[in-house]
Protein backbone atom coordinates (compact mmCIF):
# COMPACT_ATOMS: atom_id res chain seq x y z
CA UNK A 1 0.00 0.00 0.00
CA UNK A 2 0.90 3.55 -1.01
CA UNK A 3 0.53 6.79 0.34
CA UNK A 4 -1.57 7.40 -2.73
CA UNK A 5 -4.02 4.70 -2.27
CA UNK A 6 -4.15 6.06 1.79
CA UNK A 7 -5.05 9.55 0.35
CA UNK A 8 -7.45 8.28 -2.58
CA UNK A 9 -9.21 6.26 0.29
CA UNK A 10 -9.38 9.28 2.45
CA UNK A 11 -10.74 11.46 -0.39
CA UNK A 12 -13.34 8.81 -1.42
CA UNK A 13 -14.51 8.88 2.82
CA UNK A 14 -14.56 12.79 2.88
CA UNK A 15 -16.21 13.20 -0.35
CA UNK A 16 -19.18 10.10 0.87
CA UNK A 17 -19.66 11.55 4.22
CA UNK A 18 -20.39 15.30 2.13
CA UNK A 19 -22.53 13.48 0.24
CA UNK A 20 -24.36 11.35 2.63
CA UNK A 21 -25.34 14.42 5.13
CA UNK A 22 -25.44 17.03 2.54
CA UNK A 23 -29.56 16.88 1.99
CA UNK A 24 -29.66 16.65 5.83
CA UNK A 25 -28.31 20.08 6.04
CA UNK A 26 -29.75 21.18 3.25
CA UNK A 27 -32.99 21.04 5.01
CA UNK A 28 -31.90 22.10 8.23
CA UNK A 29 -30.57 25.41 6.79
CA UNK A 30 -33.47 25.89 4.15
CA UNK A 31 -35.99 25.49 7.44
CA UNK A 32 -33.83 27.81 9.58
CA UNK A 33 -33.99 30.52 6.31
CA UNK A 34 -37.27 30.13 6.38
CA UNK A 35 -38.00 30.87 10.06
CA UNK A 36 -35.74 33.45 10.53
CA UNK A 37 -37.71 35.01 7.76
CA UNK A 38 -41.21 34.21 10.10
CA UNK A 39 -39.82 35.31 12.92
CA UNK A 40 -38.26 38.48 11.57
CA UNK A 41 -41.36 39.37 9.88
CA UNK A 42 -43.80 38.54 13.09
CA UNK A 43 -41.32 40.11 15.26
CA UNK A 44 -41.49 37.14 17.61
CA UNK A 45 -37.84 35.98 18.69
CA UNK A 46 -38.17 32.89 20.19
CA UNK A 47 -35.04 29.97 19.56
CA UNK A 48 -36.96 27.00 20.51
CA UNK A 49 -39.66 27.14 17.35
CA UNK A 50 -36.31 27.56 15.23
CA UNK A 51 -34.57 24.66 17.11
CA UNK A 52 -37.87 22.04 17.30
CA UNK A 53 -38.37 22.68 13.76
CA UNK A 54 -34.93 21.80 12.36
CA UNK A 55 -34.62 18.93 14.98
CA UNK A 56 -38.27 17.78 13.36
CA UNK A 57 -37.12 18.45 10.24
CA UNK A 58 -33.72 16.61 10.18
CA UNK A 59 -35.27 13.84 11.33
CA UNK A 60 -37.81 13.42 8.73
CA UNK A 61 -34.94 13.91 5.82
CA UNK A 62 -33.00 11.33 7.76
CA UNK A 63 -36.10 9.31 7.70
CA UNK A 64 -37.13 9.22 4.13
CA UNK A 65 -33.20 9.61 2.26
CA UNK A 66 -31.96 6.43 5.22
CA UNK A 67 -32.42 4.11 1.76
CA UNK A 68 -30.25 6.46 -0.15
CA UNK A 69 -27.90 6.73 2.16
CA UNK A 70 -27.72 2.67 2.70
CA UNK A 71 -27.17 2.26 -0.64
CA UNK A 72 -24.02 4.70 -0.52
CA UNK A 73 -22.46 3.37 2.53
CA UNK A 74 -23.09 -0.36 1.16
CA UNK A 75 -21.54 0.78 -2.50
CA UNK A 76 -18.42 2.30 -0.81
CA UNK A 77 -17.33 -0.52 1.94
CA UNK A 78 -17.96 -2.87 -1.06
CA UNK A 79 -15.34 -1.19 -2.99
CA UNK A 80 -13.11 -0.86 -0.30
CA UNK A 81 -13.46 -4.51 0.70
CA UNK A 82 -13.09 -5.57 -3.43
CA UNK A 83 -9.67 -3.31 -3.27
CA UNK A 84 -8.11 -5.15 -0.16
CA UNK A 85 -6.11 -7.98 -2.88
CA UNK A 86 -4.79 -5.12 -5.37
CA UNK A 87 -3.09 -3.51 -1.86
CA UNK A 88 -1.07 -6.91 -0.59
CA UNK A 89 1.65 -7.87 -2.49
CA UNK A 90 1.28 -11.82 -3.51
CA UNK A 91 4.71 -11.99 -4.17
CA UNK A 92 5.85 -11.65 -0.98
CA UNK A 93 4.94 -14.64 1.53
CA UNK A 94 2.93 -14.19 4.45
CA UNK A 95 5.01 -13.74 7.80
CA UNK A 96 2.05 -14.21 9.84
CA UNK A 97 1.86 -10.19 11.06
CA UNK A 98 5.64 -10.43 12.36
Amino acid sequence: MDAQFAVDITRDAIWMALIIVSPILLAGTAIGLFIGLLQALTQIQEQTIAIVLKIIVMILVVAFAMPWMTDIMIEHGTKILHDIPGIIPSDEPWTGGI
